[in-house]
């Protein structure tokens, strides 16, 4: 134990003297924070651009009160001037582009019939916002057609608000789901990116001692197993560290941000979200539903999550770390680590798709329940879960059967190490790895 413990203060004090790691940690957030602003004062300028768009409407059907007015796109009716005069001046012209509307009888034809001239190419919100105007009024011109009285189809519009109830009479809602989702995606996603990028620097950790024949001299003092070990558990340390520097950090700025500077970092970020999804998180804000999904956030078991989620991020880690390890072992030089990758990354990227395609649309579903079982993806599947409340004994199933893999794929990437470490010249194969399993000298 104590020379597994010398290896581990070994591997954290050399990752956290690192110069590269030193300036990640402490630049990362200030680059995040920089780009976001970046983003946000580009997109603000963006935005103040106005788009003259100008249209001629042969058919009649549409005015002004059609195509109002907002305050990125301002429209002009140049009926009169046609549309062979009205494409020369706008092409001629300060004006984003001309939309045409032919004279025909059939509005069905009429709605495939529409053209939009344009220097550049248009943008697909401003597209799209001129093909709903459009269709809500063909569909309202269909209404009329049809004798249906559009004041009494705007009267007879009713939400509807279902309460949800467990049968032991707690009381849920939408907001805890979208809490659930938002909790469970998070840590799905953080355990994902700790992974790929920890379990990686084990593996490169492993190559340059290799390559440097530094190993040979430190396999005479210490078992191979105790090597890789300690590798997997300084690198994850050196990890946790950076990570809670970085919140610290993030946090800090948010703070000084917010009071010093004025700057609204909720504004940061929503403004990287499309028109139509800000309206809808206006009317999910209103009534009270922005602060009700805070507070079923807060009414989350997060203890138990975090609890959970720190079994799950070592166990996920320690798993595929081993295995990284090994592969790292088994190789001269990084490039012939790809063939190898491949099989260790699908079960990962099975766990995210899963995680964010399945579980979120059915938690307790048959396949979100499988996925959250096999401890390739239960890390990050379970982890997802959680929030939507899972049983007991299917978190001690999966939690047993994660740690008896673990032990398993340790046991077989320390025989994959010991053999492995010593190789060189010679670039390994999937037959060659299973020898080296199978070696008992």
């Amino acid at each position: 134990m104590s020379r597994l413990r010398l290896i581990i203060e070994r591997e954290f004090i050399a990752k956290v003297r690192n110069k590269s790691f030193l300036m990640m940690t402490f630049l990362s957030p200030l680059l995040m924070v920089g780009m976001g602003a970046l983003v946000f004062f580009l997109m603000k300028k963006n935005d103040e651009k106005v788009k003259n768009i100008v249209y001629v409407d042969e058919s009649g059907l549409f005015s002004k009160d059609i195509f109002k007015d907002s305050k990125t796109i301002k429209y002009q009716d140049f009926t009169k001037l046609g549309l062979e005069e009205t494409k020369k001046k706008v092409e001629g012209g300060d004006y984003y582009g001309a939309l045409y509307i032919p004279k025909l009888d059939s509005i069905e034809v009429l709605a495939k019939s529409i053209e939009f001239y344009s220097k550049d190419s248009p943008g697909m919100s401003v597209l799209g916002n001129i093909e709903r105007k459009i269709e809500t009024r063909f569909r309202n011109l269909k209404l009329n057609n049809f004798g249906i009285d559009l004041a009494k189809i705007k009267a007879s519009k009713i939400s509807s608000d279902i309460k949800m109830f467990n049968f032991s009479g707690e009381e849920s809602s939408k907001a805890k789901n979208v809490a659930s989702i938002i909790a469970g995606g998070a840590a799905g996603y953080l355990l994902f990116m700790f992974v790929m990028i920890y379990g990686t620097s084990v593996m490169r950790s492993v190559i340059e001692e290799k390559t440097s024949r530094i190993i040979e001299i430190i396999v005479s003092s210490v078992k191979p197993f105790q090597l890789m070990l300690g590798k997997i558990i300084g690198n994850a340390s050196a990890g946790l560290l950076q990570f809670f520097i970085w919140g610290v950090i993030m946090l800090i700025i948010s703070v000084v941000a917010s009071s010093l500077l004025g700057v609204d970092m909720m504004e940061m970020q929503t403004s990287k979200v499309s028109a139509e999804q800000m309206d809808a998180m206006k009317e999910a804000a209103s009534g009270g539903k922005l602060e009700q999904i805070i507070k079923e956030v807060l009414n989350l078991p997060l203890f138990k999550i975090f609890c959970l989620f720190i079994f799950y991020f070592l166990g996920g880690y320690m798993l595929y770390s081993s295995l990284f390890a090994a592969v790292g072992a088994a190789v001269d030089n990084e490039t012939d680590t790809q063939q190898f990758m491949m099989p260790i990354m699908l079960p990962l990227m099975l766990g995210i798709y899963v995680g964010f395609f399945t579980v979120i649309n059915d938690p307790h579903g048959p396949i979100s329940v499988l996925f959250s079982y096999i401890p390739f993806t239960s890390p990050i599947v379970m982890l997802m879960r959680i929030p939507f409340g899972v049983a007991w004994w299917e978190i001690a199933i999966s939690m047993i059967l994660l740690i008896v893999t673990f032990m398993v794929m340790v046991w077989l990437a320390a025989k994959i190490y010991r053999v492995g470490i010593l190789m060189y010249g010679k670039k390994p194969s999937y037959k060659d790895l299973w020898k080296w399993i199978r070696y008992n000298g």
